[in-house]
């Protein structure tokens, strides 16, 4: 029998520590260990017994929230999803929270509190699975003063009884839309749970002169944004938040903006992408198949597909596309993913040619963009 996900509340708010207590362990698969009203009796319970995942409000007496996930990703890194009412999307509480390492936000109301709880209750649970999941990684990263990243960001969650779009809701596949060879290349990617720190990795890894790159990570709206100007900053190529007629072009990697659908198109020979409204794909927007349907009939053989770390099946049938238009595609392998769903179902479709380590991923990026570039000499 697995052993169930040890789970530890740490908030002042009786009423918020009851309630999330009884909402998660009505999952068979989930046990609250203990509840604390601060950091500082929460870590004397840890002590005891150390949790799989904390559940973290921010504004508490003696020690604040964000302190102490400073204090414990420093000494011991713990899955961490925070949940507190200053944790707004877009807000600095929770650009701080995903910096320094918290893997999850969920914003709560001041008031109705039991109701959002009950309301979100599938959010929450998803939640501390994919947390629970990410614990491995976590506890592997480098550490050190000056060397904090920002985490994996959850997407957020899509009803189950919603229906299940595909791509064709947006970019029907027709041989009208498959066009006729380009000397141009592109590197299309697709990821979501740990996604943001496999994409650090890879992306920080570069040269300057790399194929562009465009790229879906499920993630909430307005946290683009910031994800992007962080990775351009650590950087050797430009990292930026993609706009409608961007251009493709080498040394960028546009990112697809949060609760857009991004698609790759051709004007000319050259490529530009486009952002638009759609229903959830695959149940996410952005979604990966939309992507990477559309750099199959945009560029065909002309790219390279990566799927890596990911919850579900977004992606799968897309690069199963790019696969079958002559592309060169890549699964991230299981023992380097956060969660090895995205690229377990795409192998099941027999659309990646090659699965290989994270870590080797930006070597065959640049082997792949230099053998392309010197062809083209």
């Amino acid at each position: 029998m697995t052993e169930k996900i040890k789970v530890m509340i740490v908030d002042d708010s009786t009423l918020v520590r009851q309630v999330i207590s009884q909402m998660l362990e009505r999952d068979s698969d989930i046990k609250v260990i203990a509840t604390a009203t601060d950091p500082i009796f929460a870590r004397e319970k840890m002590e005891a017994e150390w949790p799989d995942v904390l559940i973290l409000d921010v504004e508490m007496p003696r020690m604040d929230g964000l302190s102490f996930l400073r204090q414990l990703m420093s000494e011991h890194p713990t899955p961490t999803i925070i949940c507190s009412h200053m944790a707004e999307k877009g807000s600095a509480v929770t650009r701080d929270a995903l910096a320094i390492g918290a893997l999850s936000v969920i914003s709560k109301p001041q008031v109705g509190v039991r109701q959002f709880i009950e309301e979100t209750a599938q959010e929450f649970r998803r939640a501390v699975h994919a947390a629970a999941r990410a614990a491995p990684t976590l506890k592997a990263l480098p550490r050190g003063k000056g060397n904090i990243s920002v985490r994996a960001v959850l997407p957020p969650a899509i009803p189950s009884d919603r229906p299940k779009y595909t791509a064709d809701v947006i970019l029907p596949l027709s041989r009208n839309n498959l066009l006729a060879p380009t000397s141009e290349r592109i590197i299309a990617i697709g990821t979501s749970t740990g996604g943001t720190q496999a994409l650090e990795r890879v992306l920080t890894r570069l040269p300057a002169n790399i194929l562009g790159i465009v790229v879906v990570q499920h993630m909430p709206e307005n946290f683009t944004g910031m994800f992007t100007q962080r990775l351009s900053q650590q950087c050797r190529i430009k990292v930026r938040e993609a706009q409608d007629g961007d251009p493709v072009r080498p040394g960028l990697a546009l990112i697809a903006p949060g609760g857009k659908h991004m698609l790759v198109k051709r004007v000319g020979a050259r490529f530009q992408v486009e952002v638009r409204d759609g229903p959830h794909v695959s149940r996410h927007i952005p979604s990966v198949d939309v992507l990477f349907r559309s750099v199959a009939c945009a560029a065909g053989a002309g790219a390279l597909g990566i799927i890596m770390t990911g919850m579900g099946d977004d992606g799968a049938t897309g690069l199963k596309e790019m696969h079958d238009a002559g592309a060169r595609t890549i699964a991230q392998d299981e023992a380097s993913c956060v969660v090895f769903g995205m690229p377990k179902e795409a192998i099941k479709l027999g659309a990646a040619d090659e699965i290989m380590p994270l870590a080797k991923i930006p070597d065959a990026i640049i082997a792949y963009s230099r053998n392309q570039q010197t062809a083209d000499k």
